[in-house]
Protein backbone atom coordinates (compact mmCIF):
# COMPACT_ATOMS: atom_id res chain seq x y z
CA UNK A 1 0.00 0.00 0.00
CA UNK A 2 1.78 3.39 -1.01
CA UNK A 3 2.06 5.98 1.38
CA UNK A 4 0.71 9.48 1.53
CA UNK A 5 4.52 10.81 0.57
CA UNK A 6 5.82 8.31 -1.53
CA UNK A 7 5.28 6.22 -4.42
CA UNK A 8 4.47 2.49 -4.20
CA UNK A 9 7.96 1.01 -3.01
CA UNK A 10 8.02 -1.44 -6.23
CA UNK A 11 7.87 1.65 -8.53
CA UNK A 12 9.97 4.03 -7.20
CA UNK A 13 12.75 3.03 -9.53
CA UNK A 14 10.25 4.57 -12.33
CA UNK A 15 11.26 7.73 -14.64
CA UNK A 16 9.37 6.78 -17.68
CA UNK A 17 5.27 6.09 -18.41
CA UNK A 18 4.13 4.64 -21.65
CA UNK A 19 0.09 5.37 -22.00
CA UNK A 20 -1.92 3.06 -24.20
CA UNK A 21 -4.21 5.04 -25.92
CA UNK A 22 -7.50 3.44 -26.67
CA UNK A 23 -9.44 2.56 -23.81
CA UNK A 24 -6.62 4.34 -21.84
CA UNK A 25 -6.79 8.25 -23.10
CA UNK A 26 -9.55 8.01 -25.10
CA UNK A 27 -12.96 5.75 -24.51
CA UNK A 28 -12.60 4.92 -28.27
CA UNK A 29 -13.24 0.95 -28.06
CA UNK A 30 -17.36 2.07 -28.60
CA UNK A 31 -16.12 4.22 -31.17
CA UNK A 32 -14.31 0.98 -33.07
CA UNK A 33 -16.75 -0.97 -32.98
CA UNK A 34 -19.30 1.16 -34.25
CA UNK A 35 -16.41 2.79 -37.46
CA UNK A 36 -16.42 -1.18 -38.01
CA UNK A 37 -19.85 -1.52 -38.29
CA UNK A 38 -20.64 1.32 -40.55
CA UNK A 39 -18.08 -0.03 -43.10
CA UNK A 40 -19.08 -3.32 -42.73
CA UNK A 41 -22.86 -1.81 -43.77
CA UNK A 42 -21.66 -0.21 -46.41
CA UNK A 43 -19.80 -2.71 -48.08
CA UNK A 44 -22.82 -5.47 -47.80
CA UNK A 45 -21.64 -7.25 -44.28
CA UNK A 46 -23.42 -5.75 -41.41
CA UNK A 47 -24.97 -8.83 -40.90
CA UNK A 48 -22.60 -11.67 -41.58
CA UNK A 49 -19.15 -9.81 -40.64
CA UNK A 50 -18.82 -12.72 -38.37
CA UNK A 51 -15.92 -10.69 -36.40
CA UNK A 52 -16.06 -11.30 -32.38
CA UNK A 53 -15.10 -7.53 -31.39
CA UNK A 54 -13.69 -8.35 -27.70
CA UNK A 55 -11.29 -10.72 -29.42
CA UNK A 56 -9.47 -7.96 -30.65
CA UNK A 57 -8.92 -5.78 -27.97
CA UNK A 58 -5.86 -4.10 -27.39
CA UNK A 59 -4.94 -5.29 -31.24
CA UNK A 60 -4.73 -3.50 -34.25
CA UNK A 61 -7.55 -2.62 -37.21
CA UNK A 62 -5.08 -4.72 -39.43
CA UNK A 63 -5.77 -8.05 -37.52
CA UNK A 64 -9.43 -7.32 -37.72
CA UNK A 65 -9.16 -6.74 -41.34
CA UNK A 66 -7.39 -9.66 -42.07
CA UNK A 67 -9.15 -11.96 -40.19
CA UNK A 68 -12.69 -10.74 -41.93
CA UNK A 69 -10.67 -11.37 -45.92
CA UNK A 70 -9.76 -14.61 -44.18
CA UNK A 71 -13.68 -15.34 -44.25
CA UNK A 72 -15.65 -13.54 -46.78
CA UNK A 73 -12.63 -12.62 -49.33
CA UNK A 74 -14.58 -9.37 -50.53
CA UNK A 75 -14.08 -7.39 -53.72
CA UNK A 76 -12.20 -4.77 -51.69
CA UNK A 77 -8.64 -3.87 -50.77
CA UNK A 78 -7.26 -4.30 -46.92
CA UNK A 79 -5.83 -0.57 -47.64
CA UNK A 80 -9.08 0.26 -48.95
CA UNK A 81 -10.49 -0.93 -45.75
CA UNK A 82 -8.55 0.59 -43.49
CA UNK A 83 -8.89 3.80 -44.72
CA UNK A 84 -12.76 3.83 -44.82
CA UNK A 85 -12.52 2.52 -41.08
CA UNK A 86 -9.64 5.18 -39.56
CA UNK A 87 -11.42 8.09 -41.43
CA UNK A 88 -15.01 6.95 -39.50
CA UNK A 89 -13.25 6.94 -36.61
CA UNK A 90 -11.70 10.03 -36.56
CA UNK A 91 -14.68 11.64 -37.49
CA UNK A 92 -16.49 10.08 -34.04
CA UNK A 93 -14.12 11.28 -32.07
CA UNK A 94 -13.41 14.69 -32.87
CA UNK A 95 -17.37 15.07 -32.48
CA UNK A 96 -17.66 13.40 -29.50
CA UNK A 97 -14.39 13.83 -27.80
CA UNK A 98 -14.52 11.14 -25.49
CA UNK A 99 -11.40 11.73 -23.21
CA UNK A 100 -11.99 9.94 -19.53
CA UNK A 101 -13.09 12.44 -17.26
CA UNK A 102 -9.91 12.78 -14.93
CA UNK A 103 -7.19 11.51 -18.00
CA UNK A 104 -5.83 15.09 -18.27
CA UNK A 105 -5.14 15.80 -14.73
CA UNK A 106 -3.58 12.55 -14.06
CA UNK A 107 -0.99 13.18 -17.52
CA UNK A 108 -0.41 16.92 -16.34
CA UNK A 109 1.08 15.45 -12.96
CA UNK A 110 2.77 12.78 -14.07
CA UNK A 111 4.50 14.81 -16.35
CA UNK A 112 6.22 17.19 -14.27
CA UNK A 113 8.09 13.96 -12.86
CA UNK A 114 8.41 11.47 -15.53
CA UNK A 115 9.27 10.75 -19.03
CA UNK A 116 5.59 10.34 -21.29
CA UNK A 117 5.17 8.65 -24.44
CA UNK A 118 2.54 7.07 -26.42
CA UNK A 119 2.59 3.69 -27.89
CA UNK A 120 -0.47 2.45 -29.39
CA UNK A 121 -1.84 -0.17 -32.10
CA UNK A 122 -4.05 2.63 -33.69
CA UNK A 123 -2.20 4.32 -36.49
CA UNK A 124 -1.09 7.67 -36.62
CA UNK A 125 -3.85 9.74 -37.93
CA UNK A 126 -5.75 8.16 -35.32
CA UNK A 127 -3.30 8.95 -32.23
CA UNK A 128 -2.87 12.53 -33.61
CA UNK A 129 -6.73 12.97 -33.45
CA UNK A 130 -7.21 11.74 -29.87
CA UNK A 131 -4.01 13.89 -28.41
CA UNK A 132 -5.32 17.29 -30.68
CA UNK A 133 -8.06 16.76 -27.69
CA UNK A 134 -7.61 19.42 -25.15
CA UNK A 135 -4.27 19.71 -26.03
CA UNK A 136 -3.00 16.53 -24.83
CA UNK A 137 0.00 16.12 -27.40
CA UNK A 138 2.16 18.73 -25.41
CA UNK A 139 2.56 15.92 -22.64
CA UNK A 140 3.96 13.44 -25.10
CA UNK A 141 7.08 14.19 -26.73
CA UNK A 142 7.25 10.32 -28.06
CA UNK A 143 4.57 8.57 -29.72
CA UNK A 144 4.76 5.34 -31.26
CA UNK A 145 2.30 3.69 -33.71
CA UNK A 146 1.33 0.11 -35.23
CA UNK A 147 3.04 1.41 -37.74
CA UNK A 148 6.84 2.01 -36.31
CA UNK A 149 7.13 -1.63 -35.95
CA UNK A 150 6.82 -5.24 -37.39
CA UNK A 151 4.30 -6.52 -34.66
CA UNK A 152 1.66 -5.03 -32.96
CA UNK A 153 0.66 -6.05 -29.61
CA UNK A 154 0.74 -8.68 -27.83
CA UNK A 155 4.33 -8.78 -28.96
CA UNK A 156 6.30 -6.34 -26.85
CA UNK A 157 7.40 -4.31 -29.98
CA UNK A 158 5.47 -0.60 -29.48
CA UNK A 159 7.14 -0.57 -25.90
CA UNK A 160 10.52 -1.52 -26.55
CA UNK A 161 10.23 1.13 -29.88
CA UNK A 162 8.89 3.53 -27.25
CA UNK A 163 11.35 2.66 -24.60
CA UNK A 164 14.20 3.44 -26.94
CA UNK A 165 12.69 6.84 -28.69
CA UNK A 166 11.97 7.96 -24.73
CA UNK A 167 15.73 7.37 -23.53
CA UNK A 168 14.86 5.28 -21.18
CA UNK A 169 15.57 1.49 -20.15
CA UNK A 170 12.50 -0.89 -20.03
CA UNK A 171 13.13 -1.78 -16.22
CA UNK A 172 12.77 1.73 -15.23
CA UNK A 173 8.85 1.98 -17.02
CA UNK A 174 5.89 1.77 -16.16
CA UNK A 175 3.24 1.40 -19.29
CA UNK A 176 -0.45 1.90 -17.99
CA UNK A 177 -2.98 -0.63 -20.22
CA UNK A 178 -6.09 -1.56 -20.39
CA UNK A 179 -6.42 -4.96 -22.95
CA UNK A 180 -5.22 -8.17 -21.78
CA UNK A 181 -2.86 -8.24 -25.34
CA UNK A 182 -1.56 -4.40 -23.81
CA UNK A 183 -0.81 -5.96 -20.12
CA UNK A 184 1.13 -8.90 -21.94
CA UNK A 185 2.94 -6.99 -24.42
CA UNK A 186 4.37 -4.74 -21.20
CA UNK A 187 5.05 -7.72 -19.50
CA UNK A 188 6.91 -8.98 -22.86
CA UNK A 189 9.27 -6.00 -22.49
CA UNK A 190 10.38 -6.49 -19.09
CA UNK A 191 8.01 -3.53 -18.08
CA UNK A 192 5.84 -2.76 -15.03
CA UNK A 193 2.39 -2.49 -16.04
CA UNK A 194 -0.75 -1.05 -14.45
CA UNK A 195 -4.38 -2.10 -15.85
CA UNK A 196 -7.38 0.02 -15.51
CA UNK A 197 -10.64 -1.83 -16.05
CA UNK A 198 -12.20 0.27 -18.65
CA UNK A 199 -12.53 -2.13 -21.04
CA UNK A 200 -12.13 -6.10 -18.76
CA UNK A 201 -12.80 -7.06 -15.90
CA UNK A 202 -10.09 -7.53 -13.20
CA UNK A 203 -9.52 -10.98 -13.90
CA UNK A 204 -8.64 -10.44 -17.25
CA UNK A 205 -6.11 -8.23 -16.38
CA UNK A 206 -4.46 -10.35 -13.64
CA UNK A 207 -1.25 -10.79 -15.51
CA UNK A 208 -0.90 -6.76 -14.79
CA UNK A 209 1.06 -6.11 -11.38
CA UNK A 210 -1.38 -3.78 -10.60
CA UNK A 211 -4.93 -3.66 -11.31
CA UNK A 212 -6.90 -0.19 -11.00
CA UNK A 213 -10.70 1.18 -11.27
CA UNK A 214 -9.69 4.67 -11.58
CA UNK A 215 -7.00 7.01 -12.16
CA UNK A 216 -6.61 8.29 -9.04
CA UNK A 217 -5.40 5.09 -8.01
CA UNK A 218 -2.47 5.21 -10.73
CA UNK A 219 -1.44 8.45 -9.46
CA UNK A 220 -1.45 7.55 -5.99
CA UNK A 221 0.56 4.18 -7.21
CA UNK A 222 3.11 6.71 -9.24
CA UNK A 223 3.09 9.64 -7.03
CA UNK A 224 2.05 8.56 -3.36
CA UNK A 225 -0.01 11.91 -3.30
CA UNK A 226 -3.25 9.77 -1.63
CA UNK A 227 -3.71 6.79 -0.23
CA UNK A 228 -3.89 4.04 -2.68
CA UNK A 229 -6.92 2.31 -2.52
CA UNK A 230 -5.76 -1.41 -3.25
Amino acid sequence: MASETSPHPSLEHITGVIFDMDGVIVDSEPRHQQAFMEVFHEIGYADIHGIQFEKYLGKSDQSVWVDFMDIHKPPFSIEDLTQRKQDRLIDLIRSEEPIFETLPELVEKLSRHFTLSVASGSLHPVIDAVLELQDLRRFFPTVVSIQDVPRGKPAPDVFLKAARDMGEAPEKICVIEDSAAGVQAGKSAGMQVIAITNSLDANSLKQADFVVKDYETIESLLLGTKQANL
